[in-house]
């Protein structure tokens, strides 16, 4: 067993989870960015990695970390993380459903072990279901939700980075889970089992564009002409006079009376009146 830490940062004592451990099993994309998040609020984290991984300390998801590299098909690491385990506020794993029950490691037997741990799930479709064993990416879970079709021009959707699917939908809905159980863990001893579906997280942000939808505000295609999507005719991006990139919104009041322009860059200059 291999250990290695991250640079130190002064807010790991001070956060509000000072004195909580949560345990992530290492990942890419929105699971060291959930942790990353846990650790900034001031709990230790240890991430659990596989031998030779190299894992890079200065990353900026990766910071706050202390990283164990281990070899999980050795029964004797497996009994180390279990008594790591033990003695853990909380897990956070993002593999496919039942990667962790084959391992040794499913809720049922860590939380025998330690009935006060929160154990965190995220996969893009949830534990069950019939697309839980299939492949998929964040483009996949925020085309199912309609995510994706209400952004950018109606001929061809414009995908936002990764940033609704993965890390809106699923780290950002893991962590709320996550705190959530740790509070009725303090108050009950009982630890819960979070499972955060990227595509429920997705369609989950869609909430108010579904209701505007519902109430015949907009109509169900048309979320990307609505009246808060930058997409709208008033909203745009634009090329200025110095050839670099600036945004403007003209925003109208209900009346009609008064009109606002907002741009990125005079906001920045000036402050916004």
């Amino acid at each position: 067993m291999l250990e290695k830490s991250a640079p130190k940062s002064s807010t790991r004592t001070s956060g509000p989870l000072a004195g909580f451990r949560i345990v992530e099993f290492a990942g890419i994309g929105p699971g060291p960015f959930a942790c990353m998040m846990l650790a900034d609020m001031g709990a230790e984290v240890v991430t659990l990695d596989r031998v030779g991984a190299k894992k890079n300390l200065k990353s900026v998801a990766g910071r706050g970390r202390k990283v164990v590299e281990l070899d999980l098909k050795h029964k004797a690491a497996i009994a180390q993380v279990l008594d790591l385990l033990s003695h853990a506020d909380a897990l956070i794993e993002g593999f496919r459903p039942g990667v962790m029950e084959r391992l040794g490691l499913g809720p049922d037997v860590v939380q025998a072990r330690n009935p006060r741990l929160v154990y965190g799930r995220m996969t893009g479709w949830g534990q069950e279901g019939p697309l839980a064993q299939a492949a998929g990416h964040d483009i996949n879970y925020i085309s199912v939700t309609g995510a994706l079709a209400a952004i950018g021009p109606r001929e061809k959707p414009v995908p936002p980075l990764n940033l609704v699917g993965d890390f809106g939908g699923g780290a950002l809905y893991v962590v709320v889970g996550v705190l959530a159980a740790l509070l009725e863990a303090s108050k009950s001893g009982k630890g819960q089992v979070v499972d955060a579906a990227m595509c429920d997280g997705a369609a989950s942000l869609m909430s108010m564009f579904f209701d505007m939808a519902g109430a015949r505000a907009i109509s169900s295609t048309a979320a990307r002409t609505s009246m808060v999507s930058m997409n709208a005719p008033a909203a745009g991006s634009f090329r200025s006079a110095r050839s670099s990139r600036s945004s403007m919104r003209c925003c109208v009041n209900m009346r009609g009376f008064r009109t606002r322009i907002s741009s990125i860059r005079w906001i920045a200059r000036h402050g916004r009146r």
